[in-house]
């Protein structure tokens, strides 16, 4: 009994014991939290030091594309079809809030993506629509960490390359921002002349392989296992032309290279010009260019005060800090709106705007893919100050249109004005594409049917698909939405990949005419810039050559029905305006009816902002 007690007063110590030195498990827990704390931590500081948040962005991408596609394989289905627009919605949000937070080359990707919003469901055409290319400016201890990386050297001070570099950047966007700078003064000179100069954004190089990887895993999955859409085959296109984007050397030579474009082109020469660019001041990451004074077309009022009259001159002084002598010789340059307005009103800057674009589609197929009116400025042409000229800017992003491309999309331009519609779809066909009269309405942004029957059976034609598709469920809306675009896109590797920035860039001049009220006939000047390219295709027989220039000449008295609808609408909108009233332009009739036609025939719901550009 005595043993036996002894043993229970052992282990009663033992347990005691054990109990006193032992961590209680709370105190393990707290110990392993801690661990895996410290652990996460390391890794997030380590990945945003070393690896500009390579890892965690793309961490990101991949929780918020596995959340898409779960939601949708969940709450796609026809019981829960009145929630369809929510997941939508959702989705939008998912993929705007990604590309947000990613910044970088994630924006240059959502562009890539929504270049077409109308082809994606509401929520994303509204979402895609904000996804604007502007970020927050890096600080300027990394421009210098740059400059001293590109040139050996700081940007000013006594070695350094420019004698002023304005430290504030006047403009930021995704993958670099733009400072203002003063050359030092050339041998003769008085003084230096300002540039701007764009400056990479350190991050962006080394996200880039984890950015694009990301896309093209991204883009898989959502072709394999997501949506069954064929998404994938740009993948290679896009990544390479985001990559080119990146060097500056190319940047610089692709604005040279449209500089002697221009030289050569009677009708653009004087009223378009293209800053010049400093070779010995442009490196992979760094561009110098000359300074532009002038109006940029996306500030609207601006525009129409230059246009128009004004009788009181306005000066447009830029902003300097406070480091930099503000004395006159060192001042900054400004831009003072003339007295009188410049000739030919906002129509004439629309007509050089429209033509330029044209003639690099359809002459030069060399297409600058991101023209929006925040890379065009306006300003009084040197060559006759009393005219407009316009400047482009931006020249990181070109796309090539080979010989036979070319002749194909003038040619298909031709047929849909002219009603030419076998050699239309013969040209889809060509290029893997099903739904002739859906890609032909792509292009031209207007409705176009591809059918001799007359316009009555045609209308009741498409008021019945209309109803027919009133009737549908939000489920069912989306499955006919799904397998159009699957006919739509029937052979992708013979689609001339071209077409997905060349269609962006029309968007948006069709955008830029809009938002001024569409004061050119903008599908007109296409036309006639198309059926001209024609003639001047080379290798041609001189009866070759000679048939064209008939067909140019039968083709412009064709488009003389266009130009009565365009005038119509015009004379239509000046009658409402003397009333105080508001008459659509003719480009928004074109969208009204676009729309609707999307709508019947493929089922897709088109937002008032799809085809702004």
């Amino acid at each position: 009994m005595f043993q036996h007690a002894s043993l229970l007063s052992r282990a009663s110590l033992r347990r005691t014991y054990t109990t006193q030195i032992s961590p209680t498990r709370w105190q393990k827990h707290l110990r392993r939290a801690s661990l895996v704390a410290f652990s996460v931590g390391s890794f997030y500081t380590a990945d945003r030091l070393f690896n500009a948040s390579s890892i965690t962005r793309n961490l990101r991408t991949l929780y918020t594309c596995a959340m898409i596609t779960i939601d949708y394989k969940l709450n796609f289905t026809e019981e829960k079809s009145d929630q369809i627009t929510e997941l939508h919605t959702r989705v939008a949000d998912r993929m705007y809030n990604l590309f947000t937070s990613n910044g970088g080359l994630y924006i240059k990707i959502g562009q890539a993506i929504g270049a077409n919003a109308a082809l994606l469901p509401k929520p994303m055409q509204e979402k895609f629509a904000r996804l604007f290319d502007d970020a927050p400016q890096i600080p300027y201890s990394d421009v210098l960490h740059v400059f001293k990386s590109e040139f050996g050297r700081p940007p000013c001070g006594p070695d350094g390359v420019f004698e002023i570099f304005e430290e504030q950047a006047i403009a930021s966007a995704s993958i670099a921002q733009v400072h203002r700078a003063k050359l030092r003064p050339l041998p003769g000179d008085t003084e230096g002349k300002w540039v701007a100069v764009k400056i990479q954004k350190p991050d962006v190089a080394k996200q880039m392989k984890w950015d694009l990887g990301a896309y093209r895993f991204v883009m898989y999955m959502f072709e394999k296992w997501a949506f069954d859409l064929p998404v994938y085959f740009v993948v290679d296109f896009v990544s390479d032309h985001l990559r080119r984007e990146l060097d500056f050397r190319l940047e610089a030579e692709n604005a040279k290279q449209t500089a002697i474009f221009i030289a050569s082109e009677p009708r653009l020469a004087k009223n378009v010009y293209i800053p010049k660019v400093y070779d010995e001041l442009t490196t992979k990451r760094v561009m110098t260019a000359e300074w532009i004074s002038g109006v940029r077309l996306s500030d609207r009022s601006g525009i129409r005060l230059l246009m128009a009259e004004n009788n009181n001159p306005v000066v447009v002084q830029a902003t300097v800090p406070s480091f930099v002598d503000t004395s006159e010789d060192n001042a900054p340059p400004s831009f003072s709106f003339p007295p009188t307005p410049l000739k030919g009103g906002v129509r004439s800057v629309m007509q050089i705007m429209v033509e330029l674009f044209s003639a690099q589609m359809f002459s030069w197929g060399w297409c600058h893919a991101d023209p929006h009116p925040g890379n065009i400025i306006i300003r009084p042409n040197p060559h006759d100050p009393t005219l407009p000229q316009l400047v482009l800017l931006d020249h990181g992003l070109y796309v090539r249109a080979d010989e036979e491309f070319r002749r194909d999309w003038a040619s298909m331009w031709k047929g849909l004005l002219t009603g030419e519609f076998k050699s239309v779809e013969r040209t889809t066909r060509k290029w893997g594409m099903g739904l002739p009269d859906m890609f032909a309405s792509v292009a031209l942004a207007r409705p176009v049917r591809l059918t001799r029957k007359d316009r009555k059976a045609e209308a009741e034609r498409v008021t019945r698909e209309l109803e027919e598709y009133m009737s549908l469920s939000q489920y069912e809306q989306s499955v006919r939405m799904k397998a159009k675009l699957k006919q739509f896109l029937t052979d992708t590797d013979r689609m001339p990949k071209a077409l997905i920035f060349l269609l962006r860039n029309m968007r948006i001049v069709q955008g830029n005419n809009q938002s001024f009220g569409a004061p050119v006939n903008r599908v007109k000047i296409i036309g006639l810039w198309a059926s001209n390219s024609l003639t001047r295709l080379p290798n041609l027989t001189i009866g070759e050559r000679l048939r064209e220039y008939v067909n140019d000449i039968v083709f412009r008295s064709v488009l003389l029905s266009l130009d009565l609808a365009f005038w119509t609408t015009r004379l239509r909108q000046r009658i409402f305006a003397m009333f105080g009233l508001k008459s659509g332009s003719f480009e928004d009739e074109l969208e009204k009816a676009m729309r609707g036609m999307m709508k019947s025939s493929v089922g897709v719901e088109v937002g008032a902002t799809a085809f702004s550009g």
